[in-house]
């Protein structure tokens, strides 16, 4: 009977791992792992992978590689892109994210958000340090660049913070028009910031999709993780069980009105 009673208690408890969303997610989460592993290990044998050099050359012009292509305001343009995967305007996105998290009555979820974030950043310091891969010299950087190349430290912060970010928002909201906008929003930036990588020459392709596949698979298990803590009730469903969402000042307003309309 006790054993009886453990296996249902295991079964309630990784039940909504089951549901399809979810499965679809450790799918996801699954083949992230597995194009990080096949880099990483091109990468620990110190073997050449064909299409870095090919995709960073196509970004300089033929006639000297030290030139990218593309005008000088397009050069300026890349710089201010590839800024928003850097450490600064992340720190400012997550922490003003929280900050308007608490002040809505959402402690929990800006918490997590917070713990989420740093845990991104934690992953991708420490294997920085243990790859130690050099940084591209096949071209003259744009800009500086002095941690190890691989994974790329913006393209994995990006993924991982602008995903979660734009998943945390689409639950949020009651359009699918809205849930589809905050989510695409998430990818094209993330996508923007890895290609800035390549074409500023600071990174290896390789590095931005070790990068991609990094910080994606971080956002993917970081909602893996809030739809689990959902099912244990720790984290709010909806806005609505906040009372402080749009949906629920919605709601408030439509009460009122029925309440003057009533008088």
């Amino acid at each position: 009977m006790a054993v009886t009673g453990i296996l249902a208690a295991v079964a309630r408890q990784i039940r909504p791992l089951f549901e399809l969303r979810p499965l679809l997610a450790i799918v996801l989460l699954g083949a992230a792992a597995w194009v990080f592993i096949e880099i990483a290990d091109e990468v620990v044998e110190g073997e050449a992978i064909p299409f870095d050099e090919t995709l960073l050359l196509a970004l300089r012009s033929a006639a000297d590689p030290a030139v990218p292509l593309g005008p000088m305001w397009l050069q300026e343009s890349i710089r201010d892109i590839t800024a928003l995967g850097g450490y600064t305007v992340l720190s400012i996105v997550t922490f003003s994210t929280a900050a308007y998290l608490w002040m809505a009555g959402q402690r929990r979820v800006a918490f997590f958000v917070v713990v989420a974030a740093a845990g991104a950043v934690l992953w991708v310091t420490l294997l920085k340090l243990g790859f130690d891969r050099p940084r591209p010299d096949l071209v003259p950087h744009i800009m500086s660049a002095e941690t190890p190349s691989f994974p790329s430290g913006h393209s994995t912060a990006a993924a991982a913070i602008y995903l979660m970010l734009g998943a945390l928002l689409a639950r949020f909201q009651t359009r699918r028009l809205l849930r589809l906008f905050f989510v695409g929003l998430a990818v094209a930036i993330t996508v923007l910031v890895g290609f800035s990588r390549v074409y500023l020459g600071v990174h290896w392709p390789s590095d931005v999709v070790a990068g991609w596949t990094l910080g994606g698979g971080w956002a993917v298990a970081c909602w893996l993780a809030a739809s689990w803590l959902r099912w244990r009730h720790v984290l709010p469903e909806t806005a609505e069980q906040t009372g402080n969402g749009p949906a629920s000042t919605t709601s408030a307003k439509a009460t009122a009105g029925g309440s003057s309309r009533s008088t």
